[in-house]
């Protein structure tokens, strides 16, 4: 039996355009990711810098055991009692950490009032105490302090005990009974000693004041008499 020739069929395989396709995948997945990258570095380099963290700064506060922040105002302190002005202490922060007084500082004042109150129809409420002129070594202020001029320089200012020409002095609260009236104790820090006299006003101890303040505090209490039983 003799061999027979077997057809063995041809195939023809054409690969030149299967990569051309590969190659144009491969060319779009770069440029996307590149303006991805593009996108993504324009956008970073617009975000503005984080602000740089303002430096803490002195600042003045007091305190005092009469009575707390907001408290009522006891007896002792009231003009219906006997009328002595609070002790208080001066403290300085640098941020939350104690520090000493700016080296600027040259005085303190006090300005108390009423805000309650309405003086005479007009927007002004009743001062019932100032003083300045308060030694800027001072570390607060004494229970029941002096009228008039005192020795280390302090000087009792404008109030309801001036009246009539009389000296300066601490007038504590006074409203009857009825609705409680709300009170501040107002203390400033001062670069400067108020060339004042004793008989000035409150709107003239402002002005003297003014570009002048290094630190400021304020103290609340509430106060009325109570009612009879």
């Amino acid at each position: 039996m003799g061999l027979q020739s077997v057809s063995v069929p041809h195939f023809s395989w054409d690969v030149e355009p299967v990569w051309e396709e590969i190659e144009m995948q491969v060319k779009r997945s770069i440029l996307k990711a590149t303006a991805a990258i593009l996108v993504s570095v324009g956008a970073f380099a617009q975000t503005p810098a984080p602000a740089p963290k303002a430096a803490p700064r002195l600042v003045l506060w007091v305190t005092t055991n009469a009575w707390p922040d907001g408290g009522e105002i006891p007896m002792t302190n009231a003009a219906r009692g006997e009328n002595k002005s609070p002790a208080f202490e001066f403290h300085w922060n640098l941020g939350t950490n104690p520090a000493t007084a700016p080296d600027s500082l040259q005085s303190y004042a006090v300005i108390f009032h009423d805000v309650e109150n309405s003086s005479n129809k007009t927007t002004n409420d009743t001062l019932h105490w100032s003083a300045f002129n308060i030694p800027g070594t001072a570390k607060g202020l004494p229970e029941g302090l002096g009228s008039g001029d005192l020795p280390d320089g302090t000087r009792n200012g404008p109030g309801i005990a001036s009246r009539g020409g009389k000296p300066g002095a601490y007038f504590g609260p006074g409203a009857g009974p009825g609705p409680i009236h709300h009170y501040v104790f107002e203390f400033y820090a001062l670069d400067t000693k108020l060339d004042l006299p004793a008989t000035t006003t409150r709107e003239d101890m402002l002005k003297a004041m003014d570009g002048h303040v290094v630190g400021k505090a304020a103290w609340f209490g509430r106060f009325h008499t109570p009612s009879p039983q």
